[in-house]
């Protein structure tokens, strides 16, 4: 079975009620590790549970489906011109805030507008959850009521991506608390202690089952796990490895979700013997990803050969993707001249006049939410051992693995990137970027990233995301271990949608056994 069917296949088992979990009905209380949140800011949230929050008052333009695709929401329409560098948007009718004032066009350019300067302050500490923004958008402009237009940057269809922005009023877009279009509105929010959501009376869609929404903030994970086996909280929020013991239980859904961070094994290509591609498959094929997620993250990981997830629309199921086999690391490391000539235990080769060994430093830093990256280094330590290749671990803190990584004054480095919604990996694949920390250099690389870039139909968009994979598998850049998932706990089982995902942990709720008007 390939990857991407197992992968649906497991999520849609995640899914399936257990047999005394019963639905949700007009509430839920829910429970998240909150400490850094003192307002209600839509465009710079603190933390990224709240935003599960958010995008139940505040809505979007274009909504990004089960599927991953771009679909209509607040816009209902839209097109192209000038060769994709022009999209008009064409705004539903009938669409008002939670007080019943209308939503308009100036409305989204208002909010727009107020990312796209956010981002561009160099001054501000904090430019916001959208700052890549800067990089997609030049200018947007209301049109008149309705209509939206929207001047880019980088003339593609991953545009349609970026429009997944909240929507406020343009007068509160520096206000804390504005207010949304969306399903519920915000009732009553206190730092530290909860938010709590009610029913939006004025949504343009069916009213929803589920009338108020409440959500508990504790401190640590381990408060909320303790909230949640004694049934202070319906469901919780969590990315700790703790949540892996209640997956089996009884009277619990376990829901896993997808994030977007992914975990890398960064390779410098300046630094010898990272240079020979046959020393980066090796290392490839020595690593064993399925021990590491088993053994270290309690099977809390997603499958990522190439920097697209395994559940993404645009993943490219590689009938040849490197497998664990150490007998072919070794195999390759032999015909590029690697060899264990003083029987050390460690390869060497000549170089010249002289003999060098395989003597690599691995970088790590820790999570400190998740203090689990340094048992990875380890495990990897140990399987490159095996094929011959010698490696020092360092543990640093995460400035210094920065420091490190720009620098280029490493070997390998163990670290993760929080990836953007905009399905484009150019940011660490393309020749000089300031995120290309493995110095990787190629041509074709180059220019199937400018492809992209100017692809605007989405047929064309996948089939240029497609040989991207295949050129990175070719290559080997660095190594894409996997993307992190997270645990949705809850003995109210709230949603039908197949992608529970990052930042929507709360998606479909606002669906959930609701009675449809006309049916």
């Amino acid at each position: 079975m390939k990857k991407r069917a197992l992968c649906l296949f497991l999520c849609a088992l995640c899914l399936v009620p257990s047999a005394l979990a019963s639905n949700v009905e007009d509430s839920l209380i829910v429970g998240m590790v909150s400490t850094r949140t003192t307002e209600i800011r839509p465009f710079t949230p603190q933390e990224r549970d709240i935003l599960s929050m958010y995008a139940l008052v505040y809505e979007t333009l274009v909504t990004i489906d089960d599927n991953g695709l771009p679909q209509p929401n607040l816009a209902e329409s839209w097109n192209m011109s000038e060769g994709g560098a022009t999209w008009t948007f064409a705004l539903r009718e009938n669409v008002t805030f939670s007080d019943g004032t209308p939503l308009t066009a100036n409305d989204v350019a208002a909010s727009l507008n107020y990312i796209l300067t956010l981002a561009a302050s160099e001054n501000s500490a904090d430019r916001g959850f959208y700052a890549n923004m800067r990089y997609l958008v030049k200018s947007v402009t209301a049109k008149d009521e309705r209509t939206v237009e929207v001047q880019a940057a980088r003339d593609y269809y991953g545009l349609l991506y970026a429009m997944t922005f909240p929507v406020v009023p343009a007068s509160q877009v520096d206000a804390a608390s504005p207010l949304g279009t969306g399903p519920y509105q915000v009732r009553e929010f206190v730092a530290g202690s909860h938010f709590w959501l009610e029913v939006n009376p004025n949504w343009w869609q069916t009213q929803p089952q589920v009338k108020e929404i409440m959500a508990t903030f504790y401190t640590n994970n381990r408060d909320l796990m303790t909230a949640y086996e004694y049934g202070r909280v319906d469901t919780a929020f969590t990315r700790s490895m703790a949540a892996a013991q209640y997956r089996s239980g009884q009277n619990s859904l376990s829901i896993t979700y997808s994030t977007r961070q992914l975990e890398t094994l960064m390779i410098n290509h300046a630094n010898f013997p990272l240079d020979r591609l046959k020393v980066r498959q090796a290392i490839r094929y020595a690593i064993n990803e399925a021990l590491i997620v088993q053994n270290v993250y309690m099977g809390m990981a997603l499958d990522a050969d190439t920097p697209y997830p395994s559940d993404s629309w645009l993943y490219y199921d590689q009938e040849s993707a490197y497998t664990y086999d150490p007998d072919r690391a070794r195999q390759l490391l032999a015909e590029d001249g690697w060899g264990d000539y003083n029987d050390d235990g460690t390869l060497d080769i000549l170089d010249g006049d002289r003999r060098r060994n395989m003597y690599l430093s691995l970088y790590v830093y820790e999570d400190p939410e998740y203090d689990v990256r340094f048992a990875t280094a380890e495990l990897i330590a140990d399987m490159l051992m095996e094929v011959g290749i010698q490696v020092h671990i360092e543990a640093v803190d995460f400035a210094t693995c920065k420091e490190k990584l720009e620098a280029g004054s490493y070997d390998l480095a163990l670290c993760a990137f929080q990836m953007d919604v905009v399905p484009d990996v150019g940011f660490f694949l393309y020749s000089g970027n300031s995120q290309n920390y493995s110095r990787y250099r190629s041509d074709v690389m180059d220019e199937l990233i400018l492809t992209l870039r100017d692809q605007e139909a989405q047929a064309d968009f996948y089939y240029t995301s497609q040989e991207i994979q295949r050129q990175f598998e070719a290559d080997t850049p660095f190594l894409c271990l996997f993307y992190r998932t997270g645990t949705v706990l809850t003995r109210r089982m709230y949603t039908t949608a197949r992608a529970v995902r990052e930042f929507e942990l709360l998606r479909g709720i606002e669906s959930f056994g609701r009675q449809e008007a006309g049916s």
